[in-house]
């Protein structure tokens, strides 16, 4: 493990240290115990987060440990740079909560993994995908959202005009996921884009871990 001195990596706003401290001064054996907080994946366009107590001494090999006050805090080795400059705060509304401020974004391969990458590279800069991730955010993700699902655009070939799509959360691994796809998200898209010729899944859908629909073995 390593310990640094000067801790670069996250930084904690007062009001998150002292929710931290109080959090941590309710838990058994609380002199031994540090904040640990690990990057756990990708949401979106951002990562997503473990933030826990656990013992320092557990640590694993290339963690780095520092200190901000009185909060030892644990990054293992893999969310060192992924979390380098980020910031814990506490949000006062909405009920209250940590929120962690992180600089860093996941590259297009670690949001999107076993995509192809002539695929990524086609990007979704231009205006068609502009237009697109606009139908996606407005149509179909409120529409999707109550049974945890999610689309997001991947990439566009603005030459051909065929939309790459990425279903999550209870889109991901569902049976129904193909009629999603053809009978709501492609037709939507087609409603107001005209000009698109086509619409192609990458989903990974055998990761998917919560799917609404199950398929049937």
């Amino acid at each position: 493990m390593t310990t640094v001195e000067t801790f670069d990596i996250i930084t904690l706003t007062d009001e998150a240290r002292d929710v931290v401290i109080d959090a941590l001064n309710n838990e058994e054996q609380s002199e031994g115990l540090a904040l640990w907080v690990e990057v756990t994946g990708t949401r979106g366009a951002g990562y997503s987060y473990d933030l826990y107590f656990s013992d320092r001494n557990d640590a694993p090999e290339g963690a780095a440990i520092g200190h901000d006050g009185d909060v030892t805090i644990v990054i293992p080795r893999t969310s060192v740079e992924r979390l380098r400059g980020s910031r814990l705060e506490f949000a006062s509304d909405g009920g209250g909560g940590l929120v962690l401020v992180n600089p860093n974004a996941p590259t297009p391969e670690e949001v999107n993994p076993g995509v192809p990458a002539d695929i990524l590279a086609l990007g979704i800069e231009g205006p068609m995908a502009t237009f697109a991730v606009n139908v996606l955010e407005q149509s179909v993700n409120p529409s999707i959202a109550s049974h945890g699902g999610r689309a997001d655009l991947v990439a566009l070939d603005e030459e051909k005009k065929v939309a790459y799509i990425k279903m999550s959360g209870g889109c991901q691994g569902c049976a129904m996921s193909r009629m999603t796809l053809s009978q709501g998200i492609e037709t939507t898209l087609r409603e107001a884009i005209p000009e698109l010729e086509g619409v192609i899944d990458v989903t990974d859908h055998a990761s998917g871990v919560n799917p609404f629909y199950a398929n049937e073995q």
